[in-house]
């Protein structure tokens, strides 16, 4: 029997909006999270480290709250709040799957989670267990993609996935200009230059300045995440080597 092929990302970061959560409603639909859970655990048998950053817009989201006229900064504490909301569950339902899960919180909460040290993440995605951390990065006006891309860095992870409905970076928005382009490769600087939504500028920074590759890659097909710890080439790559890529 041939050996099993090395992984390309032995140590990854997922990142998933609250959005993901509520299947295309508000809330928290149960069916979502059972289908991601068979997808986390799929990856976890191929002996990835993952470690994940959930978002909270399914419940609340800090900039909408603060612009109906709430407080930014006790806004953008209750999106936190909101992200812890989604770590349980999801915590809950991948640990009945029988893959062991702890929840590390930016925001300290000890009855229902650890709080987030270093560390301790690291020494948990050494024994095995899926590691979600929640509450961004415990500040205000920090979105969970900024905190998705420090906690990859911090974590050391090979990659940052950023989970969304599509199957990569586009050279403008495939539902609405029918002469969109996938761009297999990008570079971060093409990113912010051109405004492509990929991540925030922060995120988009701090990925940059620690050579840390973006895979952009669709959450709704079955698989995916494994293909891309795999090495199978799966959505787009944000990198800073990506070569010429066509002009929108």
């Amino acid at each position: 029997m041939a050996p099993a092929r090395p992984l390309t990302y032995p140590r990854a970061l997922l990142k998933i909006s609250g959005e993901a959560f509520g299947g295309g409603s508000g809330g928290i639909d149960v069916g979502v999270i059972e289908r991601l859970t068979d997808e986390l655990k799929a990856v976890a048998a191929t002996g990835a480290q993952l470690g994940l950053v959930v978002g909270g817009g399914n419940i609340l989201r800090g900039t909408t709250a603060s612009q109906q006229g709430m407080d930014r900064v006790s806004a953008d504490y209750m999106g936190m709040l909101a992200t812890v909301i989604n770590a349980l569950a999801l915590q809950d339902s991948i640990e009945k799957a029988g893959v062991p899960t702890r929840v590390l919180s930016a925001i300290e909460m000890r009855a229902v989670a650890e709080p987030y040290i270093r560390r301790r993440a690291i020494r948990h995605l050494e024994k095995g267990r899926a590691v979600v951390c929640a509450a961004g990065t415990g500040n205000p006006f920090f979105t969970t993609d900024t905190a998705g891309a420090l906690r990859a860095v911090e974590i050391g992870a090979e990659a940052i996935l950023k989970a969304t409905k599509v199957d990569g970076v586009y050279t403008a928005d495939p539902a609405k200009d029918s002469t969109a382009v996938r761009l297999p490769r990008v570079g971060y600087i093409e990113v912010l230059n051109r405004g492509l939504q990929v991540m925030d500028t922060t995120a988009i920074s701090l990925c940059m300045d620690n050579k840390l590759p973006i895979v952009v890659f669709d959450l709704t097909r079955r698989g995916n995440i494994r293909r891309i710890v795999n090495g199978e080439p799966v959505g787009s790559v944000v990198t800073a080597d990506a070569g010429a890529s066509p002009k929108g």
